[in-house]
């Protein structure tokens, strides 16, 4: 089924106490999202709505097909638009809640269904679980807000499509391990230098080797962890409660799957990732978490902190979870497609895959239509149709 659809921009303004800004310009006290409905020209009581935490998927191949598929579909873009150096997961699930409500409060859908796609996919399984029995009091810096006095808006269903399990989980397995010293990462361990050409550790890498340069990249983690609170520690302890501090981080952007295609296998480009050459944006201007402050640290990229997990979250939802991995992902690959799907308790849990599917779909219309037509028959068995 094919249909023409429109696209209708809107606003979602809300207003929240906050004791600082963390994004750039506008009203003290208040967050304007910006949201684009795609209506389809026949009425739904459902929507699928669409969030990642740094936004900017409204024009990607798979909510623009499943619009012409007939499908309402909502993109809605966080508070923090292209960038995450102040992004805490707590408040992005704020966001979600606020265009949630509105669908359902002014534009009156009935069902709502979370299409967590990419990083969106442990966005909305975070939210999700904290809409049915929310535990969260606080963020990890123990700062407002507080997700059990919110009321969030539960969906009624929800799926990850080319998802991760966390956005700290796939930091930290991308984390170049070799670097010791944060200040100056050119200190480096060049038996874990994977861009080292005399590391004489080379692809295939070993068991062995794997498990220590894992165990090197959370150890990393870590301590940055570990310096973040502390620095946090010493502002409050210095009468500067509400100061932040901004810090780069190098070297995020060295995960052995990008260079060993036997690392967690499947049809991806070796030498590559989503990004493009794994070496260049090691240290380049766009590699993850390149730019960073203390709080945002804690919420979204600490391995023990952050709660926005997806294998953790999923442990606690309800409601019916279509699970798909994309074959040729480079970026969400199968054992984290795995670990979303084992995580689901409940037994209305389905998982697929698209052979041969790169992470965004792009140039890939057969792929696209059967991931197209892959959401349409679990819709439909979940009556989500209508």
């Amino acid at each position: 089924m094919s249909s023409d659809y429109e696209r209708i921009p809107y606003l979602i303004p809300y207003q929240e106490k906050a004791a600082y800004k963390d994004t750039y310009a506008g009203v003290m006290g208040m967050v304007v999202l910006k949201a684009h409905l795609l209506k389809p020209a026949q009425p739904s009581k459902t929507v699928i709505v669409f969030m990642h935490p740094i936004g900017g998927g409204e024009y990607l191949p798979l909510p623009v097909a499943l619009a012409k598929a007939g499908y309402h579909v909502i993109y809605c873009n966080s508070r923090y638009p292209g960038v995450d150096y102040a992004l805490q997961m707590e408040r992005v699930a704020l966001d979600l809640n606020a265009c949630i409500r509105d669908a359902k409060q002014r534009l009156g859908y009935q069902r709502v269904v979370l299409g967590g796609w990419s990083g969106g996919g442990s966005l909305s399984a975070f939210y999700q679980a904290e809409a049915e029995s929310p535990m969260v009091t606080a963020t990890p810096a123990g700062e407002p807000p507080d997700l059990t006095q919110v009321g969030l808006v539960a969906a009624e269903g929800l799926m990850l499509l080319a998802a991760h399990v966390s956005r700290a989980v796939t930091l930290t397995e991308s984390l170049d391990a070799s670097i010791l010293d944060e200040a100056n990462p050119d200190q480096r361990d060049r038996e874990l230098d994977l861009y080292d050409p005399a590391n004489p550790n080379q692809p295939p890498y070993s068991a062995a080797f794997l498990e220590r340069y894992r165990a090197a990249q959370i150890a990393r983690n870590r301590r940055i962890s570990a310096w973040a609170k502390d620095k946090l520690a010493a502002l409050r302890a210095a009468g500067k409660p509400h100061e932040e501090f901004a810090f780069v981080v190098h070297g995020t952007m060295a995960d052995p799957r990008f260079i060993d295609p036997t690392v967690d296998p499947n049809e991806r480009k070796p030498g590559w990732c989503f990004l493009g050459e794994p070496k260049l944006v090691n240290n380049g201007p766009v590699g993850l978490a390149r730019f960073s402050t203390l709080r945002s640290w804690l919420s979204q990229w600490s391995y023990d902190d952050s709660h926005a997990d997806g294998v953790r979250s999923l442990a606690r939802i309800k409601v019916p979870v279509l699970v798909v991995g994309n074959g040729a992902d480079d970026i969400c690959t199968p054992s984290h497609t795995q670990r979303l799907y084992d995580a689901v308790s409940h037994s209305d849990r389905q998982l697929a895959q698209i052979a041969g599917a790169t992470h965004y779909y792009l140039g890939q219309k057969a792929q696209l239509e059967q991931a197209v037509a892959l959401v349409n028959r679990w819709l439909a068995a979940h009556g989500f149709k209508e």
